[in-house]
């Protein structure tokens, strides 16, 4: 870390601090050469992967339309905000950790259902009749008796 003050290369970490929740660290330095002091402040830089659209489109991951496909499945359903908060949180937890640059927008549509599956079975219903192309009655159905039995040896 360059010293602010006279340029010089060289300085050391007088004190060091985690503020914001853990998230960033603080840290007080003095320059060795002029003894001046400052303060940085340090944050991990977490890079999303890209997404690839079903027609091959590739664009940057966008939380809000993450968080937009949530509440459009919890309309006027019985969940907490910070239950859905929550969940984003674990959804983008597990797209880093894959360590891929590019995620196909399925796998981030599975990841979306297992996570309403938990919160509410109305939402992951609601949401898996848009996200499968539900064609008739008869899928519908077959993806509720497949909840039934899932909800049956739990």
């Amino acid at each position: 870390m360059h010293c602010p003050f006279c340029g010089a290369i060289d300085t050391k970490v007088i004190d060091s601090r985690l503020v914001s929740e853990g998230d960033h660290v603080r840290r007080r330095r003095e320059c060795i050469t002029c003894e001046e002091r400052f303060t940085t402040y340090e944050t991990a830089e977490l890079v999303m992967p890209r997404i690839i659209k079903t027609d091959g489109v590739r664009e940057p991951f966008n939380e809000d339309k993450l968080l937009a496909g949530f509440h459009k499945a919890l309309e006027k359903r019985p969940v907490a905000i910070e239950k859905v908060e929550e969940a984003v949180s674990r959804i983008k937890a597990q797209l880093r950790s894959t360590g891929e640059r590019e995620i196909p927008s399925r796998d981030v549509g599975e990841l979306v259902m297992k996570e309403l599956r938990q919160l509410d079975e109305v939402a992951f219903v609601r949401f898996a009749s848009v996200y499968r192309s539900f064609k008739d009655l008869n899928e519908f159905r077959q993806e509720i008796d497949r909840l039934s039995q899932d909800s049956g040896e739990s």
